[in-house]
């Protein structure tokens, strides 16, 4: 078995919350259940990516605050809220209901940037300000604002029989120490220290100065925790896909390693006109992903993970992949289970 330097201290999970487009109640009502397995299971945190317009999740809090109900332990995250299509002050409020519903286990995760196919949207998302929204880091600043009490409003007092406050309600102490920024280059990752959030780095980085994909996420760790007041303390969570194999059937292993072959491609050269290099998904036991994972510098340097699950598979999938994560890879890489 490998010979870890450091305990995993943090076990998560991501899922993209797939729906049929005539029937999204029952997707929803999977992602839901999964994430009930996952704290059954002991995990640390569930987290959810973000889609619009697609048959994805596209409203991560509301899917969060229901699952809130449904769980009383495992922290839930946003992998990421592209904060394009989001009023920040509006985001607060959302952010803040549903860390008070959970009992403080919300982790918001965000990025900036253009929403995606911004030309194909942006006539329907903004109509009358597209040319003057600002996609820059400075929305990440307003939302902190919001999050951390500032003043959001000229106005508190009583107006007639009804009271205002001068900050958005509820106020949630403790979340904004709990928002994560999602980065693919070097400079969201000195940017997200200097800010002192938290760092989501996942199985896509953009190839700046180098196509190694190894050196370039081991160089935002680092980069981001020399900007952050914290230090070697701060917080990183690395997302990269792993499939483990130990009670998968035989049609199941087959499946897995094809869905990766398939994928392998992309990952030999910079892709598209950002550069963008994407990580190998790994494939077998978990002793297997364990040596795999030992060998990378970057894991070596972090003791926060959040699996992601592929896309593509069934429900039944998703129950073995996380039964063996928490069972067999987790202890593998010497975490401790919740549970």
């Amino acid at each position: 078995m490998p010979n870890p330097t450091t305990r995993l201290r943090k076990l998560g999970f991501l899922t993209i919350g797939l729906f049929d487009r005539d029937e999204p109640a029952k997707g929803h009502e999977t992602t839901l259940s999964i994430i009930q397995l996952g704290e059954q299971l002991g995990f640390d945190s569930a987290w959810v990516r973000h889609r619009h317009l697609q048959y994805g999740i596209s409203s991560p809090v509301a899917v969060l605050a229901a699952a809130s109900q449904r769980t009383s332990r495992i922290e839930l995250g946003t992998a990421v809220i592209p904060l394009g299509w989001e009023n920040p002050l509006r985001l607060a409020e959302d952010l803040a209901t549903v860390d008070i519903l959970s009992g403080g286990r919300l982790n918001p995760g965000v990025s900036v940037g253009p929403p995606m196919r911004w030309h194909d949207v942006r006539s329907a998302l903004y109509p009358d300000s597209a040319e003057s929204e600002d996609f820059s880091y400075a929305r990440v600043e307003r939302l902190l604002r919001f999050v951390r009490g500032e003043r959001s409003s000229e106005f508190h007092g009583t107006a007639g029989i009804e009271e205002f406050s001068e900050r958005v309600e509820p106020h949630s102490p403790g979340l904004a120490r709990r928002i994560w920024y999602g980065g693919a280059s070097l400079r969201s990752a000195q940017w997200t220290g200097e800010q002192g959030l938290n760092f989501l780095t996942s199985s896509v980085v953009r190839a700046e100065h180098s196509e190694d994909f190894e050196e370039i996420q081991l160089a935002h760790v680092r980069a981001f925790r020399e900007r952050h007041p914290d230090g070697a303390n701060a917080r990183v969570s690395q997302g990269l896909v792993v499939i483990p194999t130990d009670s998968a059937s035989a049609e199941q292993r087959a499946k897995y390693e094809a869905y990766a072959q398939a994928r392998t491609p992309r990952t030999s050269t910079p892709q598209g006109p950002a550069r963008m290099m994407f990580a190998r998904d790994i494939v077998g036991s978990s002793e297997q992903i364990a040596q795999r994972l030992y060998a990378q510098p970057a894991f070596q340097e972090i003791d926060e993970v959040a699996f992601a699950l592929p896309f593509s598979f069934t429900p039944e999938d998703y129950v073995q992949i996380l039964t063996d994560i928490a069972t067999k890879l987790g202890p593998a890489l010497g975490w401790r289970s919740a549970s």
